[in-house]
């Protein structure tokens, strides 16, 4: 069983879900479902890799408030090691506005400290004994990568809607072996990955949200795929950590990149079926079902 180490990413999440976004103009919404929980990247993918095989190990920050015990409960029941430190701040919070088509408006209503006081050391143990460790891009993130880089760890990292040259991911970038990130806010997908790999990268996956996904590996080889349409859109929250995931899990268990992409396809499309940050009841022997059945 690997040893996965997962860094950063716990929020406490508001989500709003409306047919369509408003437009900017004062106005009053009557009618919209709305619902509170556990959310952000580093708890999204410990919260399917604990699952999956794995022994999972995340380390976040959030605050002695009620927000901080909700993501402690939610743990409680979850085969997964939490380590966590207690910010001043208080737990991230975020606000989602969900349209129809499971696209998203994500409002930072209190954000992670920047800078906090940790003993990092703390987590070398755990950083050493990681076969493969995962590294959010949370701004105090990037103060393990030394450490990182002393033990010569894979590691992996998902810079989400990235933007060409936005140098707050560079470090980031340059530690990773494995990136993923989404086309969203990218004009020209491809060249970004290529500008990508050439910083000595094994591989680049972008996902195009309902329009598949992308990789581009270190043999410039590239590979396409389609998301699985049988999966019917319930809450698109969590989506992209559970393809990440999928993907992950495939890889791990030496899948070539076309069958990886589809795994990730298949949690990923799980994930939007259930109103959940990770898909519900997720286990190897259920994705490994929907794999055969495809």
């Amino acid at each position: 069983m690997q040893n996965i180490l997962i860094l950063s990413g716990a929020s406490f999440d508001s989500i709003i879900y409306l047919d369509k976004f408003p437009e900017p103009t004062p106005q009053t919404i009557h009618h919209s479902i709305f619902s509170e929980g556990v959310g952000s990247t580093g708890i999204g993918k410990a919260a399917n890799l604990c699952h999956l095989g794995f022994n999972t190990t995340l380390h976040v920050l959030f605050g002695d408030d009620v927000y901080g015990k909700a993501i402690k409960k939610f743990f409680a029941d979850k085969p997964a090691k939490l380590i966590y430190d207690i910010d001043p701040k208080g737990t991230e919070r975020h606000v989602n506005i969900m349209d129809k088509d499971g696209k998203r408006i994500s409002i930072f209503v209190n954000s992670t400290s920047e800078e906090p006081k940790l003993d990092y050391s703390k987590l070398e143990k755990e950083i050493i004994t990681a076969d493969i460790v995962i590294l959010n891009i949370v701004n105090y993130a990037r103060n393990f990568i030394p450490l990182l880089k002393k033990h010569k760890k894979e590691v992996w990292t998902d810079l989400h809607d990235y933007t060409d040259n936005n140098p707050y991911h560079q470090d980031f970038i340059d530690c990773a072996d494995y990136i993923f990130l989404s086309s969203d806010n990218l004009s020209d997908y491809r060249t970004t990955m290529k500008k990508l790999m050439t910083k000595n990268k094994k591989l680049i996956v972008c996902t195009h949200g309902k329009n598949g996904a992308t990789a581009f590996n270190n043999k410039n080889e590239w590979f396409d795929s389609d998301i699985i349409k049988s999966f019917k859109l319930v809450d698109s929250n969590g989506a992209g950590d559970s393809f990440f995931s999928g993907y992950l899990y495939a890889h791990t268990k030496g899948e070539n990149i076309d069958s990886c992409l589809k795994y990730g396809h298949i949690l990923g499309g799980m994930c939007i079926n259930s109103p959940l940050i990770a898909p519900e009841n997720i286990s190897e022997s259920i994705l490994e079902k929907y794999f055969g059945s495809l």
